[in-house]
């Protein structure tokens, strides 16, 4: 695979720094990828948008999926979350999750993560969807994300590795054969170092969370822009299956004007048997599938928006005033606090909820080693499209494959520089361009973004929607370029423009996706192809982006991954 030779516009770096890898991202993914490539005694970097502890990985309330508890074994975790994924998931990359996932928690336990114990002192395992056995953990109640970044981090710092914080990347640097020569990036004000720059090194993890942004209703922080799959177009590497993004069924409806990071209620709520009711307290999922309010997400975002259809309601309830306020304030402090800073006290009376964009399954189309199609780039955690989500995520899956993807990216990095040449110097960088390859767009065009994907290519789709979302990306995308071939303009390059930009990459691509999959399935639901379609559609749509900046769209053969090498 070859580089499209597209990039952002943006000045030519003013300072650089070498490593042996450079980890963009730091989550769960890219700070255990970070810290197991320095305890191999690799040079690395972490590169993240804003603070340390900034990232997705903080906001998750859950916890973390495994076969810890008595009973229960990796094969029931495989089965659960093979059902999850509707036909789509790669089992090999399921089967790795779920075997190594143990000692993966293990060992982050053995950094300095603490989950809720039992009064025996065993660990406090809770139920979700789509999970028959409970096998999450979790700390501090729902607070999971908080707890385990706070770990990580503190073992960044106290190992001592090299950060840059607040740093958008930018674009990937390659050699003169093709291969990754580090990234680009913008320091946005403090620190050693300002403006952009770049890191020159053999390796870059992509570890940059999700793409939740996009849309306009979403419980994604502000950073989750999609830079990371966007990065990854330009630099000429397949992404796969980015139509599958997962609208978690219960998130605080705050009201219908609302925008941006919406709080989110747990699905661990229902997993300690909240119940799902329309206005008159009716359990409307009863009945819908044999676990009712806890099957698998799509299945219950689907419910609730039907339901809210049919009453021409804005939003549903979740009722757990049951759970009484002992209950509510040891468990879930966190929900807590958000449903009444926003004025609902859920101890007294029902949450109102909806569904709102939450979690990519698709991404960045790499290997079990997290080898994407690009020589020397890798991607773990939401970036990537490891192959175990398939059509929809099981619940509390993302912190365990960001763990134990990102592990494997470390020990492939780890062999590949202790073997092959390439990979013990720093390559050259191929010279920066003297002219923009790639217009940007004003900032305010993000918000028609989000609207333009909200109405077109969220809960609910059909070629209708997403032929009208197509037409009017397509016209952004265009008026941009007109613009600068033609008259030499573009969007002056700061923060606000390379978000605007990426997040229209990634849209583009996301409905050129779901456009092409006529069929439902997961959580890619079409109105106007209600059915599940496996001799046509039990396969993978994987794009890439041409040096025109087309795309190129194509279905594999087969369920199976084509080798990314």
């Amino acid at each position: 695979m070859t580089s499209t030779g597209i990039r952002l516009h943006a000045p030519a770096p003013g300072w650089a720094i070498s490593a042996d890898v450079v980890v963009v991202g730091s989550g769960v993914a890219g700070l255990t990828a970070a810290l197991r490539c320095e305890a191999a005694g690799l040079t690395t970097v972490v590169v993240t948008k804003a603070r340390l502890d900034d990232g997705s990985t903080r906001w998750a309330q859950g916890g973390i999926a495994a076969a810890l508890g008595e009973g229960d074994t990796p094969e029931q975790h495989l089965g659960d979350t093979l059902v999850a994924g509707v036909g789509l998931c790669d089992e090999e990359a399921v089967r790795i999750l779920v075997t190594e996932g143990p000692d993966a928690v293990r060992r982050l336990i053995d950094t300095g993560a603490h989950f809720d114990e039992s009064a025996e002192g065993e660990l406090d395992l809770t139920r979700e969807g789509g999970h028959h056995r409970r096998r999450i953990a979790h700390a501090g109640g729902d607070a999971t994300g908080a707890e385990v970044s706070r770990a990580l981090v503190d073992a960044v710092r106290a190992r001592g590795l090299r950060t840059i914080e607040n740093a958008l990347v930018l674009d990937l640097l390659t050699d003169a054969d093709g291969r990754t020569a580090g990234v680009t990036l913008h320091v946005m004000g403090e620190g050693q170092h300002d403006g952009v720059g770049a890191v020159h090194a053999p390796a870059v993890v992509l570890a940059t969370g999700g793409m939740g942004q996009v849309f306009s209703s979403t419980t994604n922080p502000s950073v989750s822009t999609g830079d990371g799959v966007a990065l990854a177009l330009r630099a000429g590497a397949e992404v796969s299956d980015l139509e599958f993004v997962q609208f978690h069924p219960t998130v605080l409806f705050i009201g219908a004007d609302a925008e941006g990071q919406m709080p989110l209620v747990s699905e661990a709520v229902r997993g300690e048997g909240a119940h799902l009711v329309d206005a008159d307290g009716v359990r409307f999922m009863v009945g819908q599938h044999e676990l009712a309010e806890l099957a698998p997400r799509d299945v219950v975002a689907k419910g609730i928006t039907r339901r809210m259809q049919e009453q021409g309601a804005e939003h549903m309830y979740l009722d757990a005033r049951h759970f009484g306020a002992d209950m509510w304030g040891h468990r879930f402090p966190t929900i807590l606090a958000a449903c009444r800073a926003n004025g609902i006290d859920p101890v007294t009376e029902p949450i109102p909820i909806a569904p709102a964009a939450h979690y990519a399954s698709g991404g960045v189309r790499t290997d079990a080693q997290g080898r994407t199609t690009v020589p020397g780039l890798y991607a773990c955690g939401e970036v990537a499209c490891t192959g175990v989500h398939g059509a929809n995520r099981l619940a509390s899956n993302s912190l365990l494959e960001g763990l134990v993807y990102a592990e494997r990216i470390a020990d492939a990095i780890a062999a590949a520089h202790a073997d092959d040449g390439l990979h013990a110097r720093v390559p050259a960088p191929v010279p920066h361009p003297e002219t923009p390859a790639h217009p940007l767009l004003a900032p305010e065009t993000r918000f028609t973004i989000q609207r333009i994907m909200t109405e077109g290519a969220g809960v609910l789709r059909s070629e209708e929607s997403l032929a009208r979302a197509a037409e009017q990306l397509q016209r952004l995308h265009t008026e941009a370029r007109d613009a600068l071939e033609e008259h030499g303009k573009t969007a002056e390059p700061g923060v606000d423009t390379w978000e605007a930009t990426n997040l229209l990459c990634v849209a583009r691509v996301l409905v050129a996706a779901a456009r092409l999959r006529e069929e439902t399935r997961g959580c890619h639901w079409r109105e106007d192809r209600a059915e599940r379609d496996d001799t046509h559609w039990r396969r993978h749509i994987v794009v890439r982006l041409n040096p025109d900046r087309s795309l190129a769209v194509h279905t594999t053969d087969t369920a199976d991954f084509p080798p990314t090498r």
